[in-house]
């Protein structure tokens, strides 16, 4: 019984994949273009030579990171539209280290790191503050933190940070060499710590959202927070945790889009990689152990379109194509999963008695819990 959950669960990952693929490959036919030319060509753009497998790492090491956050914000119900804001925040604090301190890089890149996650919690707990304290929207709130955080890059680019040539909107001076991650090596141009950070951050949260009681809050909150207020967890206290957590793992991320991608600070440095790892949440249904593999494939997908543009006369946009055919498809197969969860029969022997009416709160539990 159990292997066959598991079966329909892989199925409705990769069927809104595979049938975004085929609708793909129709719209190629319509202008008539060779569908199997397309994914030769994208295969070649992102597998061709160690560089571009190395791109596709780089690319995929990100986007994971984002995708591990934002499976434990939707975990605990909150949709974090502003992890892009929590990125960028990542990227300064990373990058004011990086141009003001001068230590050896064993010191630095520590600090750049240890920094780049607390500028992402603190983007993450304003957005979480304004939900729990103030009940905003954390979708609106996390837009709006987005917008600022762009603004103070472009601010600090072309005022207090701006390059020795003079005030520019293009990026700060390239970032002294003690304070950038090193690659493994010219050939495949990848950090090994960053991977590391992955790896930990995969098994960490996959114990913690499985065996400790800080993974059932979360769950419990997510599910029902009416229900979980009722029984005692401090969903307001659980849910400003989940956002931290979050912007942790943003902020790392945006510390490798500046301290190994680009190598200095520039507007847009997060390179949308946030959205990217919404799409990704969405796809592994929040799943931990599934969010590296997915990850990948779609960072394959994006690295490997570029090469679309020269060998097919066809724009990279193309990839933002099937990447929005595949959210109208993941949110049609969630759908499906919650009305097929829906229609199994629930034994008696576990059905709750309903919490008298005069104890149900009135307004948002996650709101009106005490931490």
């Amino acid at each position: 019984m159990r292997t066959n959950a598991r079966t329909a669960q892989l199925a409705l990952i990769l069927l809104p994949i595979l049938a975004a693929l085929g609708i793909t490959a129709l719209l190629i036919l319509a202008i008539g273009r060779d569908p199997l030319e397309l994914a030769s060509n994208v295969w070649e753009g992102a597998f061709r030579n160690s560089r571009s497998r190395a791109g596709v790492v780089n690319f995929w090491i990100p986007l994971t990171l984002c995708g591990l956050g934002l499976a434990v914000t939707f975990t605990a119900g909150l949709w974090n539209i502003g992890i892009e804001g929590q990125m960028t925040m990542g990227a300064i604090f990373a990058s004011g280290a990086a141009l003001f301190i001068d230590l050896p890089a064993p010191l630095l890149i520590p600090l750049e790191i240890g920094l780049a996650m607390l500028g992402g919690m603190l983007w993450a707990a304003a957005v979480g503050m304004l939900k729990t304290r103030l009940g905003v929207n954390e979708i609106f709130g996390g837009v709006a933190f987005n917008a600022l955080a762009n603004v103070l890059t472009i601010y600090l680019i072309s005022g207090p940070w701006q390059p020795a040539i003079g005030g520019s909107a293009q990026g700060t001076d390239p970032f002294p060499p003690n304070a950038l991650l090193p690659g493994l090596s010219a050939a495949f141009p990848v950090n090994l710590l960053a991977l590391l950070i992955v790896g930990v951050a995969v098994i960490g949260l996959l114990l913690a959202l499985r065996g400790t009681r800080w993974g059932l809050q979360l769950k419990a909150t997510g599910k029902n927070a009416r229900s979980a207020l009722l029984l005692g967890v401090p969903t307001e206290r659980t849910a400003l945790s989940a956002m931290l957590v979050c912007g942790a793992l943003a902020g790392i991320a945006g510390s490798y889009r500046v301290l190994f991608t680009f190598e200095n600070l520039r507007p847009l440095s997060s390179g949308g990689i946030g959205f990217l790892a919404l799409l990704v949440a969405l796809l592994v249904g929040y799943r931990v152990l599934w969010t590296p593999l997915v990850a990948f494939i779609v960072a394959a997908l994006f690295v490997g379109s570029t090469r679309l543009q020269l060998s097919m006369q066809l724009d990279q946009s193309i990839a933002g194509v099937v990447q929005g055919v595949v959210v109208l498809l993941v949110v049609f197969a969630n759908g499906l999963r919650e009305r097929l969860s829906q229609w199994r029969p629930v034994p008696a022997a576990v059905n709750l008695p309903e919490a008298p009416s005069n104890l149900a709160p009135q307004n948002d539990p996650i709101k009106e819990s005490q931490p």
